[in-house]
């Protein structure tokens, strides 16, 4: 259970660049550790899981969804949130789905195990690595803001991870964001 980890330094990074007032979907949200944190910031949110055990720990923090991803419907169908969070979850068929499901302005917020994790521990087995500028493509369309893949220390992973905005409609103002160190 991740109920006691701290958020990811990547989503605290990004999670900036969230439209003010938008809803903010967490995928395999677990224990709620990125729902805490960005409750915390101000956004409504909605986390999915496929155990229901994980989304006790969450009860009180917002819409809260027990779905199989991976062998049922997308349980969102019709909805679009100001930002997807994904953090250590790779099922690539749900890629096309978590891009449609950004609003315009929408940030796509990913961090996952990358190939060369297999050196120094789990997840080993390729399914579940992310191949080299494998995220870059999932983001081709979207407005790249940062992106990553290599190796973290503490504990030793290899991880890719990107922070992506879906450009507006035409006609509506350019995207106007700060990057911060």
């Amino acid at each position: 259970m991740h109920a006691t980890q701290l958020p990811s330094d990547w989503v605290c990074r990004w999670t900036h660049l969230v439209p003010s007032g938008s809803t903010v979907l967490d995928v395999a949200c677990g224990a709620g550790r990125h729902l805490r944190w960005l409750r915390a910031q101000g956004y409504a949110v909605v986390g999915v899981d496929m155990s229901q055990q994980a989304l006790s720990a969450c009860t009180g923090l917002g819409e809260l969804v027990c779905a199989d991803l991976e062998n049922g419907p997308w349980p969102f169908a019709g909805r679009s949130f100001g930002a997807v969070v994904v953090t250590n979850y790779l099922w690539r068929p749900l890629f096309p789905v978590l891009v449609q499901s950004l609003a315009p302005g929408g940030v796509l917020i990913y961090e996952s195990f990358a190939q060369g994790n297999e050196s120094v521990g789990r997840p080993a087995r390729p399914e579940f690595l992310l191949r080299p500028g494998e995220l870059l493509q999932v983001c081709v369309g979207l407005h790249i803001v940062a992106y990553e893949d290599g190796f973290l220390a503490q504990p030793d992973r290899f991880v890719q991870r990107i922070a992506a905005v879906r450009g507006m409609d035409a006609g509506d103002a350019p995207l106007r964001y700060s990057l911060q160190s």
